[in-house]
């Protein structure tokens, strides 16, 4: 008893443990709060030097009469205030008349290639759905398209669709008897043509591998309840599959959209530097005046208006989609 009531008194007289010091403290909280943006820091100077300094320093551009004269001291070029936006803008001459004209092949160009790429995309997907002997094999052969570089795919097709030792004119001509002489795809209207065939087949298995996951998300209940309420195919997909990947489709649409108005690759590769009337995409038309004409402040302009383009369509489809969804919740 006494030898517990001594204990007892020597831990109530000892003194209270040393708190860590301020510094110590402090140091334990920075590192705690700071470390996830320190970790960050490298993603956002590459950010910095590749997209946002770029950008910037193309803005800056736009407003100065940039040509080969000052293309090693750009600050001396004189200012164009906004000549450079006017000139891009004014449909009666030739370069407004061009960028009008390559606007409008861009917006069908774009229409349709993301209309098939999601309509291919998402029928192959709903077939790959059901498993089935040979399905993963399946797969990864659609996936060889989106695989391959964009240099690479383009080249193939440029030879496939070669006048007289092409592949495509060999099946249409000598094999289907479709036509009696070998047409030119890559010269005149037909050139349009080809160049939405190569985007589709670059594209659609990106579309195929969004909507395959976004198809794993979705219960399997439903479907075994539409099927026990006697609902087909058809209807199943159209009052479970399509609402289920609504989110799915919203970001997906948008991404195709982006990628599509924008490619230069598949243009380029495809035609080179002169493309034809009816395949002048407004990258090319972009890259004709900046790189081919030495206008850099109006390729500059150009380029700022696209991006306010692609900016505002982002913005209202964005605002529409969300809207739609909140009304259907």
């Amino acid at each position: 008893m006494a030898a517990a009531t001594e204990a007892a008194r020597a831990r109530v007289s000892a003194p209270p443990p040393t708190p860590p010091p301020p510094t110590r403290r402090s140091w334990e909280r920075v590192r705690r709060i700071g470390l996830p943006y320190l970790l960050l820091l490298p993603a956002v100077l590459f950010e910095l030097l590749v997209h946002v300094v770029p950008m910037l320093v193309g803005i800056f551009m736009s407003f100065k009469q940039l040509t080969e004269f000052f293309i090693r001291n750009c600050s001396a070029a004189p200012s164009a205030g906004l000549g450079n936006y006017r000139f891009a803008l004014d449909v009666n001459s030739a370069v407004g008349r061009n960028l009008l004209h390559s606007f409008w092949i861009t917006c069908g160009f774009t229409v349709l290639t993301v209309g098939l790429s999601w309509l291919i995309g998402t029928g192959a997907a709903l077939l790959m759905q059901d498993p089935f002997r040979g399905r993963r094999l399946l797969r990864t052969y659609f996936l060889i398209p989106y695989a391959l570089p964009a240099y690479t795919a383009a080249i193939t097709w440029e030879f496939m669709f070669q006048r007289d030792t092409g592949l495509v004119n060999t099946l249409l001509v000598h094999d289907l008897h479709l036509f009696k002489q070998p047409p030119f795809w890559l010269l005149g209207g037909n050139s349009f043509w080809a160049l939405v065939i190569t985007a589709v087949w670059r594209t659609w298995p990106f579309a195929f591998l969004v909507v395959t996951a976004g198809l794993q998300n979705i219960p399997g209940d439903l479907y075994e309840a539409a099927a026990i309420d006697g609902a087909g195919v058809w209807l199943r997909i159209r009052s479970i599959t399509l609402p289920q990947l609504r989110p799915v489709n919203q970001v997906l649409v948008l991404v195709l959209f982006l990628w599509t108005f924008n490619d230069f690759n598949t243009p380029y590769v495809l035609f080179g530097n002169v493309p034809p009337p009816q395949a002048n995409l407004l990258s090319l038309q972009i890259y004709d005046t900046s790189f081919q004409s030495w206008n850099f402040g109006s390729g500059s302009a150009m380029s700022v208006l696209l991006l306010v383009f692609l900016l505002l369509v982002t913005a209202a489809y964005l605002l529409v989609t969300n809207r739609r969804g909140n009304a259907d919740a």
